[in-house]
């Protein structure tokens, strides 16, 4: 049987809004019920902030170092990690690790977002629109960088800033606009190669899992487990999920985390 180890993010990273570190709590730990593990928890939730970047990014320090080193403990053991996170720029101190250890590695970013504006160009100053950027070594976050972009598929993405439109273009992302993003084509991206999955949950329709940047015109659940059941599960080297906002009054918190596990169950399939 695959080893699984479960991380779940509960330090403050850049969050705008308190729902995103219960949202967090509650995958985790419904993950860590399904594969029958004991999550890992990394920081203490303390309460939102409206901040800047230059702001977030030094509070998030300390946590991103520790999720950082929980990845690497589990990558040591041999474990496949699942990470539960609150938002998207947790990714600063995941993907430089994933890089460092698969370099040949491709990564899916399901996400209505590019996140691939840089200090020069973000218009809003949140951290979490700069991850993948980061990540890819376009600015210096201060956690590593090294994911090559030329690897890396955004899926669903409909919400994309122009200026980030050209990062995105000359470094070489692969774009698969909501259309676009059918299990044919995410797998032939894919190929045979190792495959780490970010999702963020805005990258749905409105009003199935609540997140706190909607973007109309996403994909449907259904869309995202056929996307999952068509990859290669022995390619999997992790997963995260992200930005899934608990509190919503209309969508209660069971019937989102139950929708959560049905897709990710489609990436542990025998």
């Amino acid at each position: 049987m695959t080893k699984h180890t479960v991380i779940v993010s509960q330090g403050r990273v850049a969050d705008r809004t308190d729902g995103a570190l219960v949202g967090a709590r509650l995958t985790g730990d419904a993950l860590a019920s399904l594969l029958g593990v004991d999550p890992v928890h990394i920081g203490t939730p303390t309460a939102a902030r409206d901040d800047d970047w230059t702001q977030s990014l030094p509070a998030a320090n300390a946590v991103l170092t520790e999720l950082r080193s929980a990845l690497g403990r589990a990558l040591d053991v041999g474990s496949i990690p699942i990470l539960a996170t609150n938002t998207c720029a947790a990714s600063l101190a995941t993907l430089p690790e994933v890089a460092e250890r698969f370099p040949d590695a491709v990564v899916l970013w399901i996400d209505a977002h590019g996140d691939f504006n840089t200090p020069d160009t973000t218009g809003s100053g949140y951290l979490g629109g700069m991850a993948l950027s980061g990540a890819c070594g376009l600015w210096d976050s201060g956690h590593g960088a090294g994911l090559n972009p030329t690897q890396v598929a955004l899926v669903g993405a409909r919400d994309i800033d122009e200026a980030e439109r050209e990062l995105l273009t000359a470094a070489g992302v692969r774009i698969f606009s909501p259309s676009e993003s059918t299990p044919a084509a995410v797998s032939q991206f894919v190929a045979d190669r190792p495959l780490w999955i970010h999702v963020d949950w805005d990258v749905l329709e409105p009003g199935y899992i609540p997140a706190a940047y909607k973007v109309p015109d996403g994909l449907r659940p259904h869309q995202i487990s056929a996307i999952f059941a068509a990859l290669p599960t022995e390619s999997i080297r992790g997963v995260e999920l992200a930005e899934f906002e608990a509190g919503e009054p209309n969508l209660p918190e069971h019937l989102s985390v139950e929708l959560i596990l049905e897709t990710f169950q489609h990436l542990i399939r025998p």
